[in-house]
């Protein structure tokens, strides 16, 4: 079956391509070992929300993958601006992946590997508005993650395999986004969101102890939750924090805000999209519009 490639552009190390002629070695240690760090990020009006904070964060990644990322983030935004205005997109899907680049096999990590930098500049699609308006449902799964427990943990790394299993198995059972469970049944995460419950009004998601990994989407609704004068705490959630929550919702870039509707076979509230979740919704867009 012949592949379709998305409409955009592709930088690979400063060049540009079309997304059908980007290429890597085949010794780059990001496709041998997945030792890599990425970022995902959206635009509005054709510019990069929360920008500089995604790119700081990728180099914290980095920094605890032991990568050295060049070049600087002034740099990176100069070529992801590039990219941007080169890939024929009214808006696009924002890419950032930054590997060991090419070196000896075997898991020595080594030194003085040139990282390789990719900049995925590309068709923006995201859900269907029946998503926002009618929700989703969700599945728990106890899995480990490939960072959890080591001292990348909380790392946005590639090696998403674990996440991706969780996710298939889910779906299988009619859910669109697979909730992590840690080691003692707490709530830690979704497979590629952050979680968060409301009950009476009050917002909670687990905190950064648990492992997660801090979304900016997620920092956003937080402050957005708070100007608004809505509580928001972050402590341990059990399952039984999202089986009797009024609402719940999912955060992450491409898809803003989504809510949730049902976990496993339980209704969550009113089984519809409820008004905190709603207003938050209409307040971060204003804000990544803005």
């Amino acid at each position: 079956m012949p592949v379709t490639y998305p409409a955009g552009i592709v930088d690979v190390d400063g060049v540009l391509y079309s997304p059908d002629q980007a290429k890597i070695s085949v010794f780059d240690r990001g496709l041998l070992y997945g030792d890599s760090a990425f970022e995902v990020m959206r635009t509005y009006g054709g510019r990069p929300f929360a920008e500089r904070a995604h790119l700081e964060r990728l180099a914290r990644s980095c920094e605890r993958l032991q990568i050295a990322l060049q070049p600087g983030l002034q740099a990176l935004q100069l070529r992801l601006a590039r990219a941007i205005a080169q890939s024929g997109q009214s808006e696009c899907y924002l890419r950032m992946v930054v590997t060991r680049g090419v070196g000896p096999l075997g898991l020595d990590l080594g030194s003085g590997y040139p990282p390789c930098v990719v900049i995925y500049a590309l068709e923006l699609v995201v859900p269907p508005e029946t998503v926002y308006e009618q929700g989703i449902a969700v599945g728990l799964v106890h899995t480990l993650r490939s960072v959890d427990g080591t001292p990348a943990a909380g790392a946005k790394t590639s090696n998403y395999l674990a996440s991706m299993l969780a996710l298939d198995l889910v779906k299988q059972r009619g859910a669109q986004e697979a909730v992590i469970l840690g080691a003692r049944g707490e709530i830690v995460e979704g497979a590629t969101s952050n979680l968060f419950v409301v009950h009476k009004g009050r917002l909670a998601t687990p905190p950064a102890s648990a492992g997660i990994l801090e979304g900016i989407t997620r920092r956003t609704v937080f402050e957005l939750a708070r100007n608004a004068g809505m509580a928001c705490d972050e402590r341990e959630l059990s399952t039984d924090d999202l089986y009797g929550a009024d609402e719940a919702f999912i955060t992450s870039s491409i898809r803003e805000i989504v809510p949730v509707v049902r976990a496993e076979d339980r209704t969550i509230g009113s089984g519809h999209p409820g008004p905190v979740y709603r207003a938050l919704l209409a307040a971060y867009r204003e804000r990544a519009r803005r």
